[in-house]
């Protein structure tokens, strides 16, 4: 699909990233419909239709449009990890709940869209679908999956199926993998982390070198954008990255540096704290902070010429900024 053949619809177009990708694609000058429930408001400038279910979805939702960036998913909440703890049936019902959405409604508005002539369908996936650490080096797109919760399975299990699913119909496909994605609006870990430096709190991160690979919500729309209308993207897998992999006690310090607020970095070593963690019944949260969870984008950027707009310090300074002058 060109940027002149017609316009893309988003689904999910009221969220984090879903609100980017409906800038980036007005700034382009590319006509953007965004599927959304109830009375959940897009940016201004795009046709909003409003949607039910994802599962209940049909031809007429997508009419018009050449192109369907899907970024409607049940995501991972904090409650989760501990609910697929607690016993074999719950875990297996978080795991359906998952499913129900991130794979079936998936599938469903793939299928409504091809229906309605759209050509190309660009599925939100995580880089979760491989793993929460790297296996001592960046993750590359041909790593096998290996999900590491009902999350990272049903995005799995979409990726799988979708591509399945195109090949037999000749809807292209293309899957979009990022890692943490921060911006202006940032929510969760990322926003605690900031107001933690904000407040002076001290931080037990000095001596974590351990290197996690970010994207701007900027970058990531402009990528998946790409991904959109590029030809070559077709039937492929992208990861999308800053570029850069900072360690953890480095991305403290350069938040700090953005907010005008020098991180008070404590340098505990990495298994003092996972000792502590398991008194704590912390594990999982501290092996994800002590664990590198490296991502190779070479392939977006040598297959589609793609480079990211902001580079890491740009994309922070920006998120500072909101940070700043948001309201409490």
């Amino acid at each position: 699909m060109s940027e002149a053949s017609g316009r893309i619809a988003i689904t999910g177009a009221n969220g984090f990233v879903g609100r980017a990708v409906s800038r980036a694609l007005l700034g382009r000058g590319i006509a953007a419909t965004g599927l959304v429930r109830g009375g959940a408001q897009c940016e201004p400038g795009v046709d909003a239709r409003r949607i039910g279910d994802l599962g209940a979805l049909t031809p007429d939702a997508f009419e018009g449009c050449g192109a369907v960036i899907h970024l409607a998913a049940r995501v991972h909440m904090m409650g989760d990890a501990a609910a697929q703890k607690t016993s074999t049936s719950q875990a297996q019902a978080l795991l359906q709940a998952y499913r129900a959405i991130n794979v079936d409604g998936t599938l469903a508005a793939a299928d409504a869209a091809r229906r309605a002539g759209v050509t190309r369908f660009v599925l939100m996936s995580s880089i979760k679908v491989l793993g929460e650490r790297d296996p001592g080096r960046p993750f590359t797109e041909d790593d096998a999956r290996d999900p590491p919760d009902a999350y990272g399975v049903s995005k799995a299990e979409a990726e799988v199926k979708l591509l399945e699913f195109g090949s037999r119909t000749g809807l292209e496909i293309v899957i979009v993998r990022p890692p943490l994605v921060y911006g202006p609006g940032v929510r969760a870990n990322f926003l605690a982390m900031m107001n933690a430096i904000a407040r002076g709190m001290p931080l037990p991160l000095g001596a974590i070198d351990a290197r996690r690979s970010l994207v701007s919500v900027d970058n990531l729309a402009s990528a998946t954008i790409e991904c959109a209308l590029d030809p070559a993207a077709a039937g492929r897998v992208f990861h999308v990255t800053d570029g850069y992999d900072p360690s953890v006690a480095e991305l403290a310090r350069k938040l700090g540096e953005h907010l005008g607020k020098p991180a008070r970095l404590v340098p505990v070593p990495a298994s003092v704290l996972r000792g502590l963690a398991r008194v704590a019944g912390k594990t999982a949260q501290i092996d994800r902070l002590t664990g590198s969870l490296r991502v190779d984008s070479h392939r977006i950027r040598e297959a589609l010429g793609w480079q990211a707009p902001q580079s890491l310090d740009e994309g922070l300074a920006a998120t500072a900024a909101w940070f700043r002058n948001r309201k409490p």
